[in-house]
């Protein structure tokens, strides 16, 4: 268990300062820190949800019996990956630090400064963030230990929701970089709407359907039969993936529509922030504020 966790340790954090260093020193790119953070945090994401899209069609297309089978896979790629949403809270902040220089915020690396930062980061990314901390202090361990070895199956496709997170990194490089325009952003802004409602919205509708037809029952009564702590684990996770959905949809309807802020009433101006910075609009599902129209954080996942 704790050579997994080790492995895990050094291989996410390990690939995103390859990645970062590999991209500065392409000739001819001219890339400076924050563009290769930015880039390398959001391939670290791809790469890890690849792994575990792949290492869940692995398992939940071996396991025949839903609830008694079990795949060595499962275990050790939950104790792989549980690294990745630490390191991945930090890769986080080096983009909304990076980007605040980006967009001509004066940031210097004073102790105020940087407890500003974290304090802006926290408020902008409290529902990425808490989404993490909630994988890795309550989702880990019971997905290892208070499931005994029951139910890969749900695990497996449970890992096939991470099939959304390519598409949502590859959005926001684009509008990182101002590539709105290009016909790939709207061909990924497709992709991304229907994986992230296939894989993230009919997740947990699909395991209760398959659930009842396993144990021969009908699908509304699923709820009612299974433990009480499954229907409140569902809900919490489900929650997010619907408010992000619905980010997704309105920036998506926007972007096929052709509509933009611009047909819009002008809106009053913003005050800055507590940090003196004007406002940062850039939401993490892949589409800006010009787009979905507000605020917002892929995973998860």
């Amino acid at each position: 268990m704790l050579s997994i966790l080790a492995a895990g340790s050094v291989f996410f954090p390990g690939l995103f300062l390859l990645s970062k260093r590999c991209l500065r020193s392409i000739p001819g790119l001219n890339w400076n820190e924050g563009d290769a953070v930015i880039v390398s945090a959001r391939l670290v994401s791809s790469i890890q949800a690849i792994m575990a899209s792949t290492a869940g069609y692995i398992i939940s297309t071996s396991c025949e019996d839903i609830i008694e089978d079990q795949h060595w896979l499962t275990s050790s790629y939950i104790l792989f990956a549980v690294p990745y949403f630490v390191y991945d809270i930090y890769a986080m902040f080096l983009c909304y630090w990076h980007k605040l220089q980006v967009k001509g915020h004066e940031v210097d690396n004073g102790s105020k400064s940087k407890a500003l930062a974290v304090a802006g980061y926290l408020r902008r990314e409290f529902l990425m963030v808490l989404h993490h901390v909630v994988m890795v202090t309550m989702c880990f361990p019971i997905s290892v230990f208070w499931r005994q070895g029951k139910g890969d199956y749900f695990q497996g496709v449970m890992f096939l929701a991470e099939l959304s997170t390519p598409s949502v990194c590859l959005g926001k490089i684009l509008i990182q970089y101002k590539q709105q325009h290009r016909l790939l952003h709207k061909v990924n802004g497709a992709v991304m709407l229907i994986t992230f409602f296939l894989c993230r919205v009919l997740l947990f509708p699909y395991l209760y359907y398959i659930y009842g037809r396993h144990a021969s029952i009908p699908f509304f009564r699923v709820p009612f039969t299974v433990p009480w702590q499954c229907n409140l684990g569902a809900a919490l996770l489900m929650a997010p993936q619907l408010y992000w959905f619905s980010l997704i949809f309105r920036g998506a309807f926007r972007l096929f529509t052709g509509k933009s802020s611009r047909s819009r009433k002008p809106i009053a101006p913003v005050k800055p922030d507590s940090e003196g910075h004007a406002p940062v609009f850039q939401s993490a599902n892949g589409y800006n504020a010009q787009m979905v129209g507000r605020e917002t954080p892929t995973m998860s996942h």
